[in-house]
C-alpha cells in the first residue's frame, strides 16, 4: 500500500492490524507511515520532540521507530487473528540528526509461522544514514 494521505494510510494500516495507533507512543512521537506490506513498510518521525539534551536525535527514538515500522510488517504478514510482538531489537547509530524528518524504510528478511524478522533502515532529509536496525518479532494467535 502507498498511500499519501497519513489519514488514509493511518485507516487501512488499522483495518489490517485490527489496531489502532491512537493514543499510543506512535502518535506522541510523531510516526507516520507511509507504505505498509508485509514485506516492506515506510514510515517518517520528526527529529523535533524526540531529542536528547544536546539536541540531537535520542537514539531511542531511533528504536521506537524502528520497532514500530518492524512491528507493524510482522502484524501484516501475521495475519487476521493474530499479534506479533518484539522479542529482540539492536540498532547502530551512525550519524545525529538534528532538524526536520527521518525516514524509515523495514525489509522483511525473514517470514515463518512464528517468526518474523526485518531490517530497518533510518535515514535524514539528506538520505544519509542515521541508524541501521533489526528486530524480530513472535507471532501469536490473538
Amino acid at each position: 500500500m502507498t498511500v499519501t494521505d497519513p489519514d488514509e494510510a493511518a485507516r487501512r494500516i488499522e483495518e489490517a492490524l485490527g489496531a489502532s495507533h491512537r493514543n499510543t507512543l506512535v502518535e506522541r512521537m510523531g510516526i507516520v507511515i507511509t507504505e505498509a506490506t508485509p514485506e516492506r513498510v515506510v514510515g517518517t518521525m520528526p527529529v523535533e520532540g524526540n531529542i536528547q539534551p544536546y539536541g540531537l536525535l535520542h537514539g531511542g527514538a531511533s528504536c521506537v521507530l524502528a520497532e514500530t515500522l518492524g512491528s507493524t510488517g510482522a502484524a501484516i504478514h501475521a495475519g487476521p487473528g493474530r499479534i506479533a510482538v518484539g522479542i529482540e531489537i539492536n540498532a547502530t547509530h551512525h550519524r545525529s540528526a538534528t532538524s526536520g524528518l527521518v525516514t524509515g524504510v523495514a525489509t522483511r528478511i525473514h517470514g515463518g509461522r512464528t517468526l518474523a524478522t526485518y531490517d530497518i533502515e533510518i535515514v535524514d532529509e539528506r538520505g544519509r544514514r542515521v541508524c541501521t536496525s533489526r528486530l524480530t518479532c513472535m507471532l501469536r494467535d490473538a
